[in-house]
């Protein structure tokens, strides 16, 4: 374990730290082999800002160079040290596996060969891909395909997302989810609720043009980090940046640029102002913004009586409520509030930016619809740099999203595949995420097909997680590295197919960033020797073996550029992705971005809706889940958060104000309880987070928290879990 005195201090991020630790990254593969693979013409790894595709890698949508960040130098690093070896499986049971951390798994290396665990076995075995094949195509013959279930990450490409979306629907099946149901549904769903799109009403170049964001429940330091340079930029112009976090990140304070000589050496400021309210209290925050612009006479009455509709009640709702309610339920002084609004009254240009901090929630859904209104009722909507981002996570997950990956399939994209595949397919509403784990549970899921991500690992209460997903028959996961999920979330039979990373794909594939501009990665070689396989192949050969040939022909869909077709027929917005190989035309996804205030809607208009204050234990303390800057999603790169001064994952983050309440000390181990578990020996991290609320490691500490979801997003709520300290 990490000594806890090499970590006592929060540090500002990026710099010299970032550049050292790239240098030690690049030693350990070969600095050459590094710089080649990272400026290959692949889109990044990791995050969905948009770096890479035809430009080279280091490249980002604006064709400006040097973009790069500790993410994706990590995720490329990780992609291209060694494999397990050919003994490991061997040397290591189910059992021991087990007790394995995320990193331990994480640093075993790539996986290189299919491995299979029979009948509960106590180890896994290799197999060959060819019996690996046959193996899963008799249990998908052998099930009925409503228990069946299909699930992918953001890893994946639209391609190889597309093809397994229309094999499930094919075969029978709409239980076809993807992993932002436990992330940005919440976003999907309001954004769809307000402007009929469900994603960013911005491109990347209204970040140029923009002179206030307001960043709410996010920490692009550690998880975004080239967002940081735009924050940076934003400020270096006279503009000005508003963070809202129960947490006091010091990177959103000062951040030094790598890429910037001046910012390098001396750090650019990025926080105007910082807002530390109660976990939960976005939407009291939000609505007290709201009043105060009311109160103060500057609601762009114009704008919301031409282009919005429902906007009495809303305007209503936010008169009517008394100040103590809102300070109580935000945990923000009137002041501050006021000084909130007097900032965005004097932007011209506001991009209201949100990540996990406002979806984790039980009412997530609401937490989205509260900072549309904001929005709307100053009328920075639907114009050059204002609007709305959500900050999305992996590379390719809102690509997966807009290619089908979904438990429903809008009317007019079901009808095109119906014509394409000559097959009716199935009307009845998929499982969603959460949803299919539940029916696992209750034994009513046979066969489980993953492509890539962690489904085990994204999921609260972890203990009833591993148990609903090894009642399976069978689990087949398409992976390049180990993971918990592999091992935790097992099932009677589970088989894991080793795949090829995105730039060692023999053909080129699309991904889409957060601001819906698509990509091409032209693909690679190989990082490291082995047997991994194009994920389009397997799924095909799957379909073929399953389906046969009539009346699709799924060998021929092993083609890249036949798939492309069929999701510029039946994929709005995606037309100019059936020649984007040839042409080398890279689009944004069309009718997304809203530079004028026409919107997607029936009337054209965006919708407001009344968000009512959630109200929570009073007698608990608000316990958020967070990520580290040396993991992405639920991959763990290192043990230690140097940002936040945490010297390991088994910590508590809690306030001085709170340690002293509950007669605790920094560097004192706790047990720790949640609503559906609990954890010992956790070591108390006393910092720079709002009292009332505490803040741990995810995935570590969804073992706490029980599954309160959102109830139209069906998103688990991640933050503002409530959690009780019990001292030895």
């Amino acid at each position: 374990m990490i000594g806890r005195n090499n970590y006592r201090k929060t540090k500002a991020g990026g710099g010299w730290k970032a550049i050292r630790y790239s240098l030690e990254k690049a030693i350990e593969v070969g600095p050459w082999k590094l710089w080649k693979k990272m400026r290959s013409a692949n889109a990044c790894k990791t995050c969905a800002l948009g770096m890479g595709g035809l430009a080279g890698g280091m490249v980002n949508e604006q064709k400006h160079f040097p973009e790069v960040c500790k993410k994706s130098l990590q995720a490329q690093v990780a992609d291209m040290k060694g494999s397990i070896p050919h003994d490991f499986f061997e040397k290591y049971d189910v059992e021991t596996l087990l007790s394995y951390s995320p990193k331990q798994l994480e640093d075993a290396g790539r996986l290189s060969y299919p491995v299979i665990l029979e009948n509960n076995a106590k180890y896994f075995k290799p197999i060959s891909f060819e019996k690996a094949i046959e193996y899963i195509s008799l249990a998908l013959t052998n099930t009925k395909a409503d228990q069946t279930a299909f699930y992918s990450s953001g890893r994946s490409s639209n391609e190889a997302a597309f093809l397994l979306q229309s094999f499930a629907r094919v075969y029978g099946t709409n239980n076809v989810m993807n992993c932002s149901y436990y992330c940005h549904q919440a976003s999907s769903v309001a954004l769809q609720m307000v402007l009929g799109s469900g994603t960013a009403t911005i491109d990347i170049n209204d970040l140029d043009k923009t002179d206030l964001v307001l960043l709410i429940g996010a920490n692009p330091a550690s998880n975004h980090p080239r967002l940081m340079t735009k924050l940076a930029q934003i400020r270096n112009r006279g503009g000005q940046v508003i963070v809202v976090n129960p947490i006091f990140e010091p990177a959103l304070h000062k951040f030094h640029v790598p890429s910037n000589i001046k910012s390098l050496f001396f750090g650019s400021e990025i926080a105007s102002l910082y807002v530390q309210p109660l976990a939960g209290g976005d939407i009291a925050l939000l609505v007290g913004v709201l009043k105060a612009i009311l109160e103060l006479n500057k609601i762009n009455w114009q704008f919301l009586k031409e282009y919005t509709t429902n906007w009495q009640s809303v305007i209503n709702h936010a008169s009517d409520i008394n100040w103590q309610e809102i300070i109580d339920g935000s945990g923000v002084s009137q002041e501050i509030i006021y000084k909130m609004a007097n900032m965005l009254l004097n932007s011209k240009a506001a991009i209201f930016a949100w990540a996990m901090g406002l979806t984790h929630h039980k009412n997530g859904v609401d937490n989205i619809l509260a900072l549309c209104n904001l929005a709307l009722a100053t009328g920075n909507v639907g114009k050059p740099g204002a609007g709305l981002l959500p900050i999305r996570g992996h590379s390719n997950v809102q690509g997966i999203g807009s290619v089908g990956f979904t438990p429903t399939l809008k009317a007019g994209v079901k009808q095109v595949l119906e014509m394409a595949y000559q097959k009716e397919l199935p009307s009845i509403n998929g499982l969603d995420t959460y949803a299919m784990i539940e029916s696992a549970d209750a034994g009513n899921i046979k066969t489980l097909i993953a492509l890539g991500g962690n489904l085990w690992g994204s999921n609260p209460n972890s203990n009833w997680a591993s148990s609903a997903m090894q009642k399976i028959k069978t689990s087949v996961y398409l992976s390049t590295k180990l993971n918990q999920g592999h091992i935790h979330g097992r099932g009677e039979n589970t088989i894991i197919l080793p795949v090829l990373a995105r730039d060692e794909e023999k053909q080129s594939t699309t991904q889409e960033s957060m601001f819906s501009y698509v990509r091409l990665s032209a693909g690679g070689d190989q990082n490291i020797k082995g047997q991994m396989q194009s994920e389009t192949e397997i799924i095909a050969e799957i379909a073929n073996k399953v389906l046969g040939k009539s009346p699709v022909n799924w060998l021929h869909l092993q083609n890249h550029d036949e798939i492309r077709k069929l999701i510029s027929q039946s994929i709005p917005g995606y037309k100019n992705i059936a020649d984007i190989d040839s042409t080398h035309q890279e689009f944004t996804v069309d009718g997304r971005v809203f530079h004028e205030p026409v919107f997607l809607t029936e009337d054209k208009h965006a919708y407001m809706e009344v968000t009512p204050l959630p109200v929570f234990d009073p007698n608990a303390l608000r316990l958020i889940t967070i990520r580290s800057e040396g993991q992405f999603n639920t991959v763990v790169y290192e043990e230690a958060d140097i940002y936040r001064g945490i010297p390991h994952r088994y910590c508590l983050l809690i306030s001085s104000q709170d340690a002293n309440r509950f007669a605790i000390k920094d560097g004192q181990r706790i047990r720790v309880r949640g609503e559906a578990g609990s954890m010992d020996n956790i070591e108390i991290v006393v910092g720079s987070i709002r009292s009332g609320v505490v803040a741990m490691f995810y995935p570590e500490a969804n073992i706490l928290i029980k599954g309160d979801i959102d109830d139209r997003s069906k998103t688990p709520a991640f933050k503002n879990s409530p959690v009780w300290i019990e001292t030895y």
